[in-house]
């Protein structure tokens, strides 16, 4: 890269990429992957058109990984997700050109990077929210280009992109709906609402999500049905929405989260005339105002949930950037990054080798339990291909699941099974024997408040997990005898991960 290329905007934007990708590569082969990872890993090995969490999309990837590389090791199930964050990248740096100018568009896209919320998880993890925020981007990205250009390639490209960002997670059609807030209101571009390609593209992102609709018809509408209930729990939190807000902020960065705040409510006060800045506001805007006002009344507000609303918002942020002095930009853009970089290094540390003096051990739940199949297959547990495992909860029903690698069924016998109540429902298994992996001491009353027993359980010892890492971290085995399961009511509140 020549330094005359490197002074541009196109190269600010490269040297993002390249340094970025590099920084997410190493961290996601120094760690193992975190409990929904796990999760959506194992439970995603078998194909389907929609799972119980979440649309496929994110699944497919992970799985598709998998099978090109002939091997689901953390770093290899995370190269799509890392891969198409460097999209995203790209696409902001185009969307904030197009918008802004090519040094705002620069200034977005690095700033993109530094939020962990995007940069960190969903820039390298397995999780719907990657694939979210690269097909939300190249909607906008097209849409920008529809209103101005007015071919049908663009509506059609929006169409296709708003579809896969549906896929990708339900939360999309937030961002969509701001879409149409932005054509409803916006004096210069309303003139699209009697014209057919906005509906076309309303069609064709209908289509392309058409599947997820089928399969939660076929299930029962399981998935529509649980999303819908995890944020509601009966209360009044008056300062839910503050606290939400501040999460955010806090997932964000603050010092990236308050100026960007004030961009938006700048964007808000000059009102539709200015087109640029409105059409920001209103994609960013039913995300980050639903889940702030949804606070009022649950504790479940996740803070990520909000996070395609802030994503809006990082054009008008690199906008924003360009006015303040050169020095100072290069100031707070090297602390933060130093800020980063240490960051993840002391994640990196602590879930390699529990550094921080703390009582409980966080960097445990990114941990592959990877002497979980040795030790079975030693003891002759696993029984051959017929064998079933059981989990007392999703979590560790993913975390076995993923570090058997498919040589057992994994059940969870718990009252919240999430996919695997429809992969594999222990009902299915009643009357079987089942090796029983959990890191709780279990007993035939536990069991019983999930309405689960067996005709004897008998205890088998300990296994070290991750004897290479934390020979201490260890699960109780048991072997439970003629499964019995008696129907549950229905819980009191939403199971909100």
């Amino acid at each position: 890269m020549s330094l005359r290329f490197a002074a541009t905007p196109a190269g600010a934007v490269a040297a993002t990429l390249l340094g970025f990708t590099l920084l997410r590569l190493i961290f996601a082969a120094s760690i193992g992957l975190g409990i929904d990872e796990s999760y959506m890993v194992a439970a995603g090995r078998s194909f389907r058109l929609g799972y119980f969490d979440h649309p496929p999309l994110a699944w497919w990837l992970a799985a598709g990984a998998a099978r090109l590389l002939a091997g689901d090791a953390a770093v290899v199930v995370r190269l799509p997700f890392i891969a198409l964050f460097a999209l995203s990248t790209w696409f902001m740096f185009r969307l904030g050109t197009l918008l802004f100018g090519a040094w705002a568009g620069a200034w977005a896209a690095f700033a993109l990077n530094l939020a962990p919320v995007f940069g960190v998880t969903s820039g390298g993890w397995v999780l719907p929210d990657g694939p979210l925020d690269c097909a939300l981007l190249a909607a906008a990205l097209a849409f920008v280009h529809a209103l101005e250009d007015g071919r049908w390639r663009w509506w059609l490209a929006a169409g296709l992109a708003a579809g896969l960002a549906l896929l990708a997670k339900y939360t999309a059609v937030l961002t969509l709906a701001g879409a149409l807030l932005y054509l409803a209101t916006q004096p210069g571009h309303r003139r699209w609402l009697r014209r057919p390609q906005p509906y076309t593209s309303v069609l064709l992102a209908g289509a392309v999500f058409s599947p997820v609709v089928a399969w939660n018809a076929v299930h029962g509408w399981a998935s529509f049905a649980f999303q819908g209930g995890r944020a509601a729990d009966g209360g009044f939190h008056p300062l839910g929405p503050l606290t939400v807000l501040a999460g955010g902020a806090l997932f964000v960065l603050p010092w990236l989260w308050l100026p960007m705040m004030a961009a938006f409510a700048g964007a808000l006060r000059a009102g539709p005339g200015a087109w640029r800045g409105w059409l920001c506001a209103m994609l960013a805007a039913p995300p980050i105002l639903l889940f702030a006002a949804v606070g009022l009344w649950t504790k479940h507000v996740m803070f990520h949930w909000a996070a395609a609303g802030y994503l809006m918002l990082f054009p008008l942020l690199g906008s924003l950037v360009l006015r303040l002095r050169p020095g100072l930009r290069r100031c707070a853009a090297g602390v933060t990054v130093a800020l980063l970089v240490g960051g993840l290094g002391l994640v990196t540390a602590e879930v390699r080798w529990h550094v921080l003096p703390l009582q409980r051990d966080p960097g445990a739940e990114a941990l592959d339990w990877a002497g979980l199949a040795p030790a079975l297959a030693a003891r002759g547990l696993l029984g051959g291909p017929g064998a079933v495992v059981g989990a007392t909860g999703w979590r560790e029903a993913g975390k076995i699941d993923y570090a058997l690698g498919g040589a057992a069924t994994v059940i969870c016998l718990s009252r919240d099974p999430r996919e695997y109540g429809l992969a594999a429902p222990r009902s299915a298994f009643v009357g079987r024997d089942v090796l029983i992996v959990t890191r709780r001491p279990l007993s035939a009353a536990v069991l019983a408040e999930d309405g689960v027993a067996f005709a004897a359980i008998d205890p088998l010892g300990t296994v070290s997990l991750a004897p290479a890492l934390r020979p201490g971290l260890s699960a109780l085995l048991y072997l439970g005898h003629r499964l019995r399961v008696a129907p549950l009511p229905a819980p009191a509140a939403p199971l909100a991960r």
